[in-house]
């Protein structure tokens, strides 16, 4: 397990998050160095958005939808394979702080590298940029909601 100043090992927190997975555990936590680590799951809620795509191989078979709020886009289709992904384990923040405005509204036009959204882990919020130019189409998350690694966030289309 290798941490720098203010850096944590991601592949550590990969592998564990696919021990969760695998063993269809509901919490796992190390600790070692005095570096505490938990990744946990909660039920899976799933919000798709409405487009024309076919469902991937993984994708459930009837989704949860959460009720639609601001920014938010609620129906019953899949999830596009180039939708914009957790890079970590953590919880999502739409804003900077609970007063400002979300970094991006459905509708938004965004360039590569705008910031997204937030994913607090262990104390650190970490951006999630955008990986191409284009407009916002669905946010799959509510703010403060807790993700797993490589769980959609964003479709930018």
């Amino acid at each position: 397990m290798s941490t720098s100043k203010n850096k944590l090992d991601t592949g550590l927190i990969r592998e564990l998050a696919a021990i969760l997975r695998e063993g269809d555990l509901g919490e796992i936590e190390i600790e070692h160095d005095g570096l505490k680590v938990r990744v946990s799951r909660q039920s899976a809620q799933v919000v798709h958005a409405a487009v024309a795509a076919p469902a991937p191989a993984a994708a459930p078979a009837a989704p949860l939808a959460l009720p639609a709020g601001p920014g938010l886009i609620a129906a019953t289709s899949a999830v596009p394979d180039h939708a914009v992904k957790s890079p970590m384990v953590g919880t999502v923040y739409l804003s900077a702080d609970p007063q400002s405005k979300a970094y991006i509204n459905i509708g938004d036009k965004v360039k590569k590298g705008d910031i997204l959204m937030l994913v607090e882990a262990m104390k650190t919020f970490n951006p999630v940029e955008a990986d191409r130019p284009g407009t916002v189409k669905a946010i799959y998350v509510q703010n403060s909601q807790p993700v797993e690694y490589g769980e959609p966030l964003v479709l930018i289309e």
